[in-house]
């Protein structure tokens, strides 16, 4: 019994030992050649988004247009080596009027929540610019706008206003901007005007991205004067990345103003990101973004 059980604790510290091996190979760096190869095949992809979008969509009713979205962000997630995870596991389908208003750390969030909830996206007018990317999001039919400008946001409500009534799932990062992922901006009031006026839902969505350990990684943060190319570089040297999907409880539109409704989900995403179940360890940034 004793040689079964020292036999059994040696084989559980093996397999120990091996996960924090695994774990720790998933830290070290890509090469220079593999972060070029990782490039050419999501060149590859967004090239075949474009057909897709150009020449499938056209021909395809709703739910297939959210199926082939959901299917090709999901293989770019793959080509970059993000791992999707959404909490809780089982997620209750979305309604049919209904707004995912969530934080905002990359342009990565984008394809993150289209790999589970293919949505027509609110996006600022600088990514229309972006190469491939920006041309990807018109055909897909993303709502750009002039972030400061009083005209762009009642002709944006207008369109959400529609779309929401005619049963299109409508996704929002109210900050306008992005964050680090730590902390949760001001969001913008305005972008939940068409929730109220159309009797919708609003359910929070929070992104955290976290290294393969868990632990929190700013690898695909987008802040600053960082450019799309220099993002998306930086992004090929991790190995692994976790995209951690968190969903608080839907929020009633028609329950109050949209000041109100702004700061209701705001801190609904705040309470859940800085929660314990949210929340990784408190460390430093990734161990890769000083080779970056």
């Amino acid at each position: 019994m004793q040689k079964l059980v020292t036999g059994s604790a040696i084989h559980g510290q093996h397999n120990q030992v091996s996960l924090h091996s695994r774990r720790g190979r998933l830290l070290v760096p890509n090469s220079f050649t593999h972060r070029c190869w990782l490039l050419i095949r999501l060149t590859g992809h967004l090239l075949k988004g474009l057909f897709i979008a150009s020449w499938v969509f056209p021909g395809l009713d709703e739910p297939k247009r959210r199926t082939a979205m959901r299917v090709w962000s999901r293989g770019l997630l793959a080509i970059l080596g993000v791992r999707l995870r959404v909490r809780p596991a089982s997620v209750v389908p979305l309604p049919p009027r209904c707004i995912l208003a969530s934080n905002h750390v990359s342009w990565v969030d984008i394809f993150v929540l289209a790999a589970r909830y293919p949505a027509m996206f609110v996006a600022k007018a600088e990514i229309h610019d972006w190469p491939l990317v920006g041309v990807l999001c018109v055909r897909a039919g993303t709502i750009f706008i002039e972030r400061g400008s009083r005209g762009s946001a009642k002709r944006t409500n207008a369109v959400l206003r529609s779309a929401i009534e005619r049963g299109a799932l409508i996704s929002i990062f109210p900050e306008g901007t992005t964050s680090d992922g730590v902390k949760v901006g001001q969001f913008h009031a305005a972008l939940f005007q068409p929730a109220i006026d159309s009797a919708a839902e609003v359910q929070p969505a929070v992104i955290r991205y976290l290294d393969a350990t868990g632990q929190y990684c700013d690898g695909p943060n987008f802040v600053g004067d960082t450019t799309f190319l220099q993002s998306l570089w930086r992004i090929t040297a991790h190995r692994r990345i976790i995209a951690n999907l968190t969903l608080p409880p839907r929020v009633q539109a028609s329950e109050c103003d949209r000041r109100l409704l702004a700061a209701r989900v705001r801190s609904s995403i705040e309470l859940s990101l800085n929660s314990a179940s949210c929340r990784p360890p408190e460390t430093t940034a990734c161990p890769l973004a000083a080779l970056q």
